[in-house]
């Protein structure tokens, strides 16, 4: 079982950046493929940037592409996002959510879907102020 914790979300000033963590417990995540997710007021959970628990592969929403990096390291059991040049629409709850053991990450046309994942931390909100 995998205990996800998110922290660094905070009130940043558009253009600015900011860096998220999730440490992990339970178990090491060295096998694990692990993602972040956003979810903003009234609106669905999807996927910013997700990473392969092998071979570094890693996916992009299309908008915080070249912005965002998804990064990850095993020996601290933790994952990061730096978040580069914020805009207001990256504003929500961001989510750290891990693959089962040894699962590749859950793509579908250039996204990953929330349904693939099987643990998920309790979120931290972001607030880009325009």
């Amino acid at each position: 079982q995998v205990q996800l914790v998110e922290s660094g979300g905070g009130l940043v000033q558009a253009g600015n950046s900011l860096r998220l963590s999730c440490a992990a417990s339970g178990q090491t995540i060295n096998r694990n493929s692990m993602g972040w997710f956003r979810q903003a007021p009234g609106k669905e959970r999807e996927v910013v940037a997700a990473i392969s628990w092998v071979g570094g592969v890693t996916l992009y929403a299309d908008p915080v592409k070249g912005r965002f990096t998804i990064s990850r390291d095993d020996a601290k059991n933790t994952i990061y996002l730096q978040m580069n040049g914020m805009k207001d629409e990256v504003s929500g709850i961001y989510y750290c959510a891990a693959v089962r053991d040894y699962g590749p990450i859950p793509e579908n046309d250039g996204t990953s879907d929330s349904r693939g994942y099987d643990y998920w931390g309790q979120g931290t909100l972001v607030t880009v102020k325009a």
